[in-house]
């Protein structure tokens, strides 16, 4: 029996099963990528923020860690923990110390990129297998759909 004095709001979009939902959806897609990142990423001793790290660096040599955090989706404290274990692992070097402020910009190092070079592959071929559920027309779109959802949440 339903509780009238507590009236259901009704979702945003039909669906049988509230994990018919679109955040259920995009967080199952999210989970099973997550997943396959992981599995491929480990045969390279890397972890998914550590490639990550290594993937914006590749793009965008000497970024700091609270603009590496942020383009990776983790924490600052967390980016620490990654930039201390690549560059311990010869995989990424930072200066120690800074003529001003307080960042100290990272750069790959020759072993950094041979390695990202290597999980790349792996990496690619995993979005490959998401992409081509998506007829090539529609991939453009849903681009550009993710994009507006993201968006719209952050205003």
């Amino acid at each position: 029996m339903k509780d009238s004095s507590h009236p259901q709001a009704t979702p945003p979009h039909p669906a049988e099963d509230v994990l018919d939902h679109l955040g259920y959806r995009l967080k199952r897609a999210h989970a099973a990528l997550r997943g396959a990142m992981d599995q491929a990423l480990r045969e390279h001793g890397l972890t998914v923020p550590q490639y990550a790290c290594l993937e914006v660096l590749a793009a965008r040599p000497g970024l700091s860690n609270a603009e590496l955090a942020r383009a990776t989706f983790v924490t600052r404290q967390s980016m620490n923990v990654v930039l201390r274990g690549l560059q311990d692992a010869g995989l990424l070097t930072r200066p120690a110390t800074v003529e001003a402020g307080r960042a100290r910009p990272a750069s790959l190092t020759d072993e950094g990129r041979r390695r990202l070079n290597a999980a790349q592959g792996a990496v690619y071929a995993i979005e490959a297998r998401m992409i081509k559920t998506i007829p090539g027309e529609r991939l453009s779109r849903l681009l550009e759909e993710l994009d507006g959802m993201a968006r719209a949440l952050k205003d």
